[in-house]
């Protein structure tokens, strides 16, 4: 069957340009819309500028319990990609469907809307609640205010689905991550009177493989959990800018860097180290020469390790529909890990599309997925009549 509704559905929320520095509202609104037609009425929970926001809604049944059907509508920059069709455009080819999100995760999205209809025709006995966030991809920062609006309302769902791209394989688990910027500051002069100066540069330098010490030592000493591709916590340093000109000792250097952990790994634990050996740089080295010297950590993104037991009844049963025996953790982070530990919800992730088309130039999702997807919400709702 070829999903006509779902890839419709998906023209349009691909026609709107969410990229997570603009404003989802002209989508948010349109799902809005979408859901009056059936008489469902939304909550939205907006940013502070009021220029996004988030989508409640439940279908069905009493509106306690049930299950929760999650997505983002934000997407990632098309900046420095080369693309064989407009982005925003949705492009057919070859039984695949192109445009920015159509794999992550806009397809979920679109499968979800197009059963609404069938959600409202069933008599569900417990209902299904639809969570669509924005600015998932710059740290799963806009998901808070709608956890606080379901933790409100006293929902406490059975269980929670978040459709990112899988390939409707079943995952149960995926790392935490913990992302700092780092700034030191030097002190300048001649470069040719480099030793009465503290270059900042040379100071990252030395941070910066220290954190490659530590992944390193991850690697060896772990903890370690073999259901990943990467079994332990990695630490990795992605961003650097410093100095000025070749001939003066520059005075400011600033780099990004990540903590991805396991559930069972404490980021904490390895802050602390970090900490450690930055103080001991300014300290017996940096403030020997200038007490101005220093070194700051600031935080820029916080989102939980996910980990659920493959036994628990909601693992079964989403097994059960997909009619598979396997699953798998991923090495990308999702807002499972919060609906989680914010709101103890047993998160599956599982959607349409795959993660190795997200993010790229040409991003795509097969027919197929969408397909497979339609089917797996369908036999979803009718364990609910």
């Amino acid at each position: 069957m070829v999903e006509k509704n779902s890839i419709e559905i998906l023209r349009k929320l691909v026609g709107f340009d969410t990229t997570s520095f603009k404003s989802n509202l002209d989508l948010i609104k349109f799902i809005e819309n979408y859901l009056n037609d059936f008489n469902i009425k939304s909550k939205l929970v907006y940013d502070e500028t009021e220029n996004k926001a988030n989508l409640f809604a439940t279908i069905g049944g009493d509106s306690k319990g049930g299950i929760v059907l999650s997505g983002h509508t934000d997407v990632v920059p098309i900046k420095n990609q080369k693309w064989s069709s407009d982005p925003f455009t949705l492009t057919e080819r070859d039984n695949k469907l192109f445009g920015r999100g159509s794999s992550d995760m806009k397809g979920f999205i679109a499968v979800v809307l197009s059963r609404v209809s069938k959600m409202v025709e069933t008599k569900l006995n417990k209902p299904i609640h639809l969570a669509f966030s924005y600015d998932e991809e710059i740290g799963c920062v806009g998901v808070h205010g709608l956890l606080d609006l379901i933790e409100k309302k006293s929902i406490n769902p059975e269980f929670c689905i978040v459709g990112e791209p899988t390939s409707m394989e079943v995952v149960i688990g995926h790392k935490g991550k913990h992302a700092y910027g780092v700034k030191v500051d030097g002190f300048s002069c001649h470069s040719g009177q480099a030793p009465y100066g503290v270059n900042a540069i040379n100071y990252a330098a030395k941070l910066i493989s220290y954190i490659e010490e530590l992944n390193k030592e991850k690697s060896k000493i772990g903890p370690f959990d073999n259901e990943y591709e990467i079994p332990y916590s990695t630490l990795s340093t992605g961003l650097i800018n410093g100095g000025t000109i070749l001939n003066i000792v520059p005075n400011l250097c600033q780099f990004e860097f990540e903590i991805r952990h396991l559930a069972e790994d404490d980021p904490k634990a390895i802050m602390q180290k970090i900490h450690e050996y930055g103080d001991e740089l300014i300290t017996k080295e940096m403030h020997k020469i200038s007490p101005k010297a220093n070194i700051t950590f600031a935080e820029i993104i916080n989102y939980p390790g996910l980990n659920i037991s493959e036994t628990i009844n909601p693992v079964k049963q989403v097994k059960d529909i997909l009619n598979v025996s396997k699953h798998k953790k991923v090495i990308f982070g999702t807002e499972g890990g919060l609906f989680k530990k914010k709101l103890n919800i047993p998160t599956i992730v599982c959607g349409p599309g795959s993660i190795d088309q997200a993010h790229k130039p040409d991003e795509y999702i097969a027919i197929e997925q969408l397909e497979k997807g339609g089917k797996f919400i369908d036999k979803l709702i009718s364990s609910y009549s």
